[in-house]
């Protein structure tokens, strides 16, 4: 096998991505390559600064599928799989990273090697809404290496224990002055060995860079047309602002408070100083609920804990609605701004997905809101029209909303 042919074939896969995918071609050129000694990396890896690859495999692989297995690397990093874990076991969260990306390939139009995780049923869903639909006993394995984060003890198709690799060639690994082993290829060693998982202040360090290197690849690609599809969908939604829901609803919700201060002049009985009187006004707020069956109770009592708390800082009076395709026969459902705004005890709902009943159901009361929030998915039937009072669309998922104010729920 010679390694510059090797080269030469991952350099060729880099230059087509930059050519025709620009978006994933701008990503991979942010990851040096390596060759990484075989015995922990089987395949491809990454620990968020390099790119390491076995030439055996790479020698396997059809070009198109070198593409492929760039773009995945390249994807984990800019997608900050490495600092989104938290609690969740590492295999599963893994193979759940790779069910994510591998689909957004696919659909790009690129070809996944043999053994690459794939499942239709998780296609434009992100790793958290992926994780919970794993099967715990599952023992599948990514066909890459992730050595960026914690348990990084045993490489994907190794069959190392953990007590091999805790041993094997600590020797052939430099520490810098911090300790700190580096992944350094020896001569002789056949490749780099692998790498320490990325400390919080590093990890945290690169999130950042990540967010900056995807913000700046996806203007690339768009003022040269070519970044659509479920990868223009997913580069949208992460680059929304990340704001906390809760502070977005609060600070939008607050904005339609009516207290203020009135210098108008008072009666003559009152004496000849004007002074500064606090005025206030009940808010009417109308609050719809979409019941189509893909928004959870868990999830609604939430959501309705939020808006209880805000209600009682505003003193507003709340209608409450539920809708699927049509209003909830029980609603609507008033609460005074002394009543706790709690998830009525039965809702109808469960069928498809239609927002203009609770919109006309509004007209014909002759309501005229300070505000009307809607929580649901976005997935249905939109009025035409935008009311002329303000609307907030908390939404769980990544489809848009043609008017109103939209805040990202998850």
């Amino acid at each position: 096998m010679d390694i510059e042919q090797i080269e030469t074939k991952l350099a060729a896969a880099r230059t087509k991505l930059i050519l025709d995918k620009p978006f994933l071609g701008a990503l991979v050129l942010r990851l040096p390559m390596e060759v990484a000694n075989q015995d922990w990396c089987p395949t491809t890896a990454t620990d968020a600064r390099k790119f390491y690859y076995n030439p055996e495999f790479i020698d396997c692989l059809s070009l198109d599928e070198t593409q492929f297995v760039l773009a995945h690397e390249a994807l984990h990093c800019a997608l900050s799989h490495f600092a989104r874990r938290q609690h969740r076991t590492k295999l599963h969260w893994d193979m759940a990273c790779d069910y994510a990306i591998n689909p957004l390939l696919i659909s790009d139009g690129l070809k996944a090697p043999p053994g690459s995780l794939y499942l239709q049923q998780f296609k434009g869903m992100t790793a958290e809404e992926i994780y919970p639909c794993l099967d715990e006993k599952d023992d599948e394995q990514p066909l890459d290496n992730h050595v960026y984060d914690k348990e990084n003890t045993k490489g994907a198709g190794s069959s190392k224990t953990e007590k091999d690799l805790s041993s094997s060639e600590p020797e052939k690994q430099t520490a810098d002055e911090s300790g700190e082993q580096q992944p350094d290829p020896q001569p002789g060693d056949g490749g780099a060995g692998e790498p320490e998982p990325l400390s919080p202040d590093e990890a945290e360090t690169l999130n950042i860079q990540w967010q900056q290197r995807l913000a700046g690849a996806a203007q690339q690609a768009m003022q040269t047309g070519k970044l659509g599809g479920e990868m223009a969908r997913m580069v949208d939604h992460l680059l929304q602002p990340q704001l906390p829901w809760r502070l977005l609803l609060a600070r939008y919700m607050t904005a339609t408070a009516r207290d203020d201060f009135s210098y108008m002049r008072p009666s003559r009985r009152e004496g000849d100083f004007i002074l500064p009187s606090l005025r206030s006004n009940q808010v009417e707020l109308v609050v719809a609920l979409d019941t189509s069956g893909s928004i959870h109770d868990e999830e609604m009592g939430e959501f309705l804990a939020e808006v209880n708390a805000l209600k009682g800082q505003m003193r507003a009076r709340v209608t409450l609605l539920a809708c699927d395709s049509e209003l909830a026969e029980e609603a609507p459902w008033i609460y005074e701004a002394w009543d706790e705004f709690t998830l009525p005890e039965k809702i109808t709902g469960g069928g498809g997905t239609s927002f203009i009943p609770v919109f006309e159901w509004v007209e014909r009361q002759g309501l005229q809101p300070d505000m009307l929030v809607y929580f649901t998915d976005a997935e249905g039937a939109f009025p035409e029209r935008e009311p002329a009072y303000p609307v907030i669309w908390l939404v769980k998922g990544k489809l848009m909303t043609p008017w109103g104010q939209r805040i990202q729920l998850n």
